[in-house]
């Protein structure tokens, strides 16, 4: 955790949180985006390892506080939250910032579209990642359950990059929202996993999101992911496996 002053946040008014948050994570994972938003808002946070190796987020302990098994989990002083999009709501919330307040009247695009990140294009990521969790092992499912999964992400991705072109406050902004931190990590998961098999993507095809990638690896709050995962200094626009200091990335 870094909460030394940034030029990131030079016109912006830094909101005192005066709780620390616990996040519970691992190395790669969809935590990472939360961690972005915790960096981003100076926010004092503990990290908890969930070591995904040992299936530590389906033990009892993980449980008590997601009950869904599943990583990440933010631990605060009203309770534990968890669901990606559910945490990264509460932090813009709490904060005024990286996101539409309520009253705004672009609070509504923003949220369709955050919702549309975790449940359609996050759920089309798990497919491809992980589709003998939904189908078993028999290829004759496994591979059209993969293959249609990968022609609704492309379909997203004409959407998105068409999003990221049109001048919304909400994305690819020199200010990010909590959009540009979820998305980007998904464009990274894209180039990388499963591993061998991403041929079908290049974030060079989309120039509007290739943009919102490079340039929130200028920040800070991305720099200093990149040296809690142990990623390389390109994340998202030219991302490798990570060599993290503790935990493993599956």
């Amino acid at each position: 955790m870094s909460l030394c002053d940034r030029a990131d946040h030079a016109a912006l008014p830094i909101v005192i949180f005066m709780e620390t948050l616990r996040l519970h994570y691992a190395p790669d994972n969809a935590s990472l985006v939360v961690r972005l938003a915790l960096e981003e808002l100076q926010f004092r946070y503990e990290t908890i390892l969930v070591d995904r190796s040992r299936n530590a987020q389906k033990s009892a302990a993980y449980r008590s506080i997601n009950p869904a098994g599943k990583i990440p989990v933010l631990e605060t002083s009203t309770g534990p939250i968890f669901e990606t999009a559910a945490i990264l709501l509460y932090l813009a919330d709490q904060s005024s910032r990286l996101a539409p307040q309520a009253d705004s009247h672009d609070r509504g695009a923003f949220l369709s579209w955050l919702f549309y990140l975790s449940n359609t294009l996050h759920t089309n990521l798990r497919l491809t990642f992980h589709p003998q969790s939904y189908v078993g092992s028999d290829k004759t499912l496994v591979e059209p359950l993969r293959d249609g999964a990968r022609r609704a992400l492309i379909e997203s991705l004409h959407l998105l990059d068409d999003l990221a072109g049109a001048s919304y406050p909400w994305l690819n902004e020199p200010q990010p929202s909590v959009l540009d931190f979820y998305l980007a990590a998904m464009l990274r998961w894209m180039a990388l996993y499963p591993v061998d098999d991403t041929d079908w993507f290049s974030l060079s095809d989309w120039s509007n999101l290739d943009e919102m990638a490079g340039r929130l690896e200028d920040r800070n709050s991305v720099a200093a992911l990149i040296k809690a995962e142990g990623m390389d200094p390109h994340p998202f626009t030219r991302p490798t496996f990570p060599n993290p200091t503790e935990g493993v990335a599956l």
